[in-house]
């Protein structure tokens, strides 16, 4: 096993002897690599989607490094994804179909395409949450018309220039990703929290991640919210500046998640514990400080993004260039893949992405949330995973508790509703 970082809790590494042992115990009894269970996967194959963006990169990374052959699934395949619409749509197909079994993907997600508010004729696909690939560090940028603004965590800087553009008969256009996605929900609620009504006030539109950057060089767009690496290379290229980091809105707040298509875990549970074997051994990997420079550089190939290191790399070590005269260099709000239980899917975090998805009228009122929490949440099987290679620090809870966010809201995953009734700007359906 890769060795972490001093930083990082001792208690939460790998037992490196106790995996030592487990790994060569798996070869022994599996040349192709399966973990020692009796029986090896019932597959050798899944194919996984992913988008550009840096929090996909524990997928990529155990493809480079040879973790889903460790495991024993060779053939394993990564493939690049032109949006979140494309990623939806490969997942109803499956792979069966020429689409895709699984996928790096906003957390929202699986829980929109499980009730079928996100597809074809809303015809419900049952899909599961395995893990969380990452905690942190997505960004909301504004274009460099704005620069005298030097809009920061307050989005209220921009309310009188939105307006003025309103009443001229061109509204400020929102770019976000995926309609209730992560990306939607945070620059929701940061233009909320600024008294901007993010449907009444600008026009949200939705934007692929890797076109951001180009859509505001044109001027089709006046702000956006996005991963990683878009908003540095955005300032790189100085078109614009970064306003907040996301983890300033909401320390380390839950991001991606690896989610899968509900028959595929069912009909290969031995297969589901090897994929999430090699993604956990490889987010340990990401999150060493000493690897981001290679990190970067894989990533960056042009086989995965297509873009320099440099507008990859500074941001994955807490360095921040906002654009705006603002410069951190040791920012704590960098992006986490396994530090802090970043890996483990906390129901908690789900709750709160549901009870948004509610508050902006994704999903009726009267959602059974816990219900649906528990039908697609299955942190039970990063548990196994998990315990098999030897992690000890497992969370005691799968819930966080209270959350704080930078505007004061607090969030009780016990009562969301009183979360809901403390909202100034809704849109319940």
């Amino acid at each position: 096993m890769t060795k972490i970082i001093s930083s990082i809790s001792r208690r939460s590494l790998l037992k490196t002897s106790a995996t030592a042992a487990l790994v060569g115990a798996a070869k022994a009894a599996f040349p192709s690599g399966a973990f020692a269970q009796g029986a090896g996967p019932e597959t050798t194959k899944a194919v996984l989607g992913f988008i550009a963006l840096t929090d996909s990169a524990p997928l990529i990374v155990a493809k480079e490094k040879g973790l889903f052959a460790k495991y024993g699934m060779p053939d394993v395949e990564v493939v690049k994804q032109a949006s979140w619409g494309t990623t939806r749509d490969n997942l109803v197909l499956g792979s069966a179909g020429s689409g895709i079994d699984g996928a790096h993907i906003l957390t929202p997600m699986p829980y929109l395409i499980s009730t079928g508010k996100v597809t074809q004729n809303n015809q419900p696909l049952p899909m599961v949450i395995l893990a969380r690939l990452n905690l942190d560090a997505q960004a909301i940028s504004v274009g460099s018309a704005y620069a005298d603004l030097k809009v920061g965590l307050d989005s209220g800087a921009l309310k009188d220039a939105f307006a003025k553009k309103k009443a001229a008969g061109s509204p400020a256009k929102v770019a976000m990703t995926f309609p209730g996605g992560t990306h939607d929900l945070w620059i929701r609620y940061w233009l909320a929290a600024g008294g901007i009504d993010p449907d009444r006030d600008v026009e949200t539109i939705v934007v692929p991640p890797p076109q951001m950057v180009a859509n505001m060089k044109v001027g089709t767009m006046d702000c956006f919210c996005v991963g990683e690496p878009w908003n540095e290379q955005l300032v790189n290229q100085g078109i614009g500046y970064t306003a907040a980091n996301t983890a300033e809105i909401w320390a380390k707040h839950p991001e991606k998640s690896l989610g899968m298509r509900a028959d595929w875990v069912e009909k290969n549970p031995r297969a589901t514990k090897a994929l999430l074997m090699a993604v956990l051994e490889a987010a340990q990997w990401c999150d060493d400080m000493k690897n981001k420079d290679e990190l970067a550089d894989i990533v960056g190939k042009r086989s995965w993004f297509n873009v320099p290191s440099k507008d990859i790399v500074n941001r994955l070590k807490g360095e921040y260039n906002y654009g705006n005269g603002k410069v951190v260099s040791d920012s704590p709000h960098f992006m986490k893949f396994w530090r802090d239980h970043a890996s483990y899917p906390y129901k908690s975090h789900d709750t709160w992405f549901l009870t948004e998805d509610i508050r902006w009228g994704k999903f009726e009122h009267r959602l059974d949330v816990k219900a649906l929490v528990s039908k697609v949440n299955r942190e039970d099987l990063w548990r196994e995973a998990a315990k098999e290679l030897g992690v000890t620090d497992l969370p005691a809870s799968t819930s966080r508790g209270k959350e704080t966010f930078f505007d004061g809201k607090v969030f009780d995953p016990e009562d969301p509703e009183a979360y809901l009734k403390s909202l100034s700007i809704t849109r319940m359906a």
